[in-house]
This record gives structure tokens, sequence and C-alpha cells, in this order.
């Protein structure tokens, strides 16, 4: 079954294009792109998770979504920006930021500055993975990809200040973190890096749910095999199909395709 197309953004809001510098409505327009692909991908819960994208030249600021629209709806002007105390320093939105959200985010934008996007989730896969004491499992070429994924355990609704250290150390220099009983966590360099992470990862839980259902025996290739190709599929420098790079301007073409309101 082809997965759901986005509807039109039905919350308009007037366009802040001129209120903001060209390199931050860049940012916005990627990361509004990022909110449309989650849905149209059917990574979404209803008005909560959260992705957000560290502003331009500065190492405190971030931009996140308004507390009550769907990723359908949400466009480059009403993105929320924030900083990492707090603050809301800019919002043309009726909304506010999920606490929780700010929580989560903050952590990982004040610990990692050459990271500059965060991606949230709360997919059945995700939720069913992070469940399991075997954790993420090795059971195809995606899922090797995450082989030294992190993880973090469950403390609660993560609206408490004080995880956030707990919440970085554990990540370390990861790309993707399972929370435990929660959901997914992703990083990137930038907005189509963490996409294609949180991509990928999804697709891996999806595979292991349905490999687990179908009680049989499976193959795990030998840990040689598992370490060499771990190794080959890390984004690095020039390698832009594993960061995400070349597959970028493909969904931007599929998102203006079936709605470009994203861009408002």
């Amino acid at each position: 079954m082809n997965p759901p197309v986005s509807s039109p953004a039905v919350k308009v809001v007037k366009s802040v294009r001129e209120q903001v510098s060209a390199e931050e409505w860049q940012a916005r327009v990627d990361l509004a792109a990022c909110y449309r692909l989650t849905a149209m991908y059917g990574m979404t819960e209803m008005i909560a998770n959260h992705i957000s994208c560290r502003v331009p030249g500065t190492t405190d600021q971030f931009l996140i979504n308004p507390y009550g629209m769907l990723y359908e709806e949400i466009d480059a002007s009403s993105l929320i920006k924030v900083d990492v105390e707090g603050n809301t320093l800019f919002n043309a939105s009726d909304y506010d930021v999920n606490v929780a959200g700010f929580v989560i985010h903050s952590a990982i934008h004040m610990a990692k500055h050459d990271m500059d996007c965060v991606a949230h989730t709360h997919t059945p896969a995700g939720m069913a993975v992070s469940a399991m004491e075997c954790g993420l499992l090795p059971l195809a070429q995606t899922s090797m990809r995450f082989l030294h994924i992190a993880y973090h355990d469950f403390e609660g609704v993560a609206d408490n200040v004080d995880e956030r250290e707990r919440l970085v150390r554990d990540l370390g220099d990861n790309e993707a973190m399972i929370l435990r009983n929660h959901g997914l966590l992703v990083v990137g360099r930038t907005v189509p890096a963490a996409f294609n992470v949180l991509f990928r990862l999804e697709r891996a839980c999806q595979v292991q749910v349905m490999a687990l259902s179908c009680n049989t025996r499976l193959i795990y290739p030998p840990q040689n095999i598992l370490e060499d190709t771990y190794e080959r599929m890390l984004p690095k420098p020039g390698r832009a199909a594993r960061n995400g790079d070349l597959a970028w301007p493909a969904l931007l073409r599929k998102l203006d395709r079936a709605d470009p309101s994203y861009r408002n």
C-alpha cells in the first residue's frame, strides 16, 4: 500500500520570510519539508513528537513545531524559534512549544554543536522495538547501519530538564538512539541527513517487527560482515547517498508535486 499523501496546510500563518535572515528562512523551509515528509511516510502521532533545527549562525537557538499543528499543516512560517533556556524568541503561530519536545531537543542542541537537526518519533514499529529486550537486531542491510545504536532507559514523560544530561550521555557520538519504552531519536548535521537516518531507522524497526512475527528461525550474518557493512554505511564526507544529500532534492520534488505550501 502506498504511504498517505500529506494534505494541504489548513492553518495558514502569514509569511515571515521578510522578518528573518535568508539563512534562517532556508532552514525553515528545509525543516518544514522534513515535517511534511515525516507525515507523508506515516511516521507521525497526531500533534505529538517533534523535529528541530538549529538556527544558522547560533549555538543556542533552534526552530521547532507548534504544539497543536499536525505535521502535514506545518510550513516555514509556523515554526517557533526558541533558545535553550526555554525562551520563545519568535512565534507567528497560535500555539506554544511542547515541554517534552523542548527538554529532549534542547539537550542535544546544547551539547552537540556539530549536529543541527534532531528528530523524535513514536511510530508503532519504533515503540515496539523500544520495548524489546533484544533491542534493534541486524536482520537486514538497512538495520546494519545501526549496529552500534545507542539506548536510553525510560524515565517517564520527558518534561524534566534534569534528564537532559543523561540523554546526551547515552547518545554519545551516535546518530541514532532508541528511547526504551518510548520511541526513536536521531540527529544529523543537516535536516536532510537527519531525515535520512530517521527513514532508515524506521524501516529497520518495521523489518524487525515483521520478521519476528513470522515465528521462524532468523539468519544473522557473521560479526565481521556486520562490522564491515556498518562502516561502509556510515555518513561521511563525499558519501552523498549515505548523508541524505542525494535523495533530498528528489524528496522535495515529491513534496512539491503533492503540496508545495510547506514553503510558505
